[in-house]
């Protein structure tokens, strides 16, 4: 019984944080308009 009450209560905990993932939106993912400045060895 003990196991049954911490899973539901470990999925109540998991969907609430989904929800609160969900109301919060997702980070606008913009890019940086510099170039990445890296160098490539030259090969021998």
């Amino acid at each position: 019984m003990r196991a049954l009450i911490a899973a539901v209560i470990g999925l109540a905990a998991a969907f609430a944080l989904v929800l609160v993932v969900t109301a919060i939106g997702a980070s606008p993912g913009e890019t940086s308009p510099e170039p990445l400045l890296t160098t490539v060895p030259e090969h021998p």
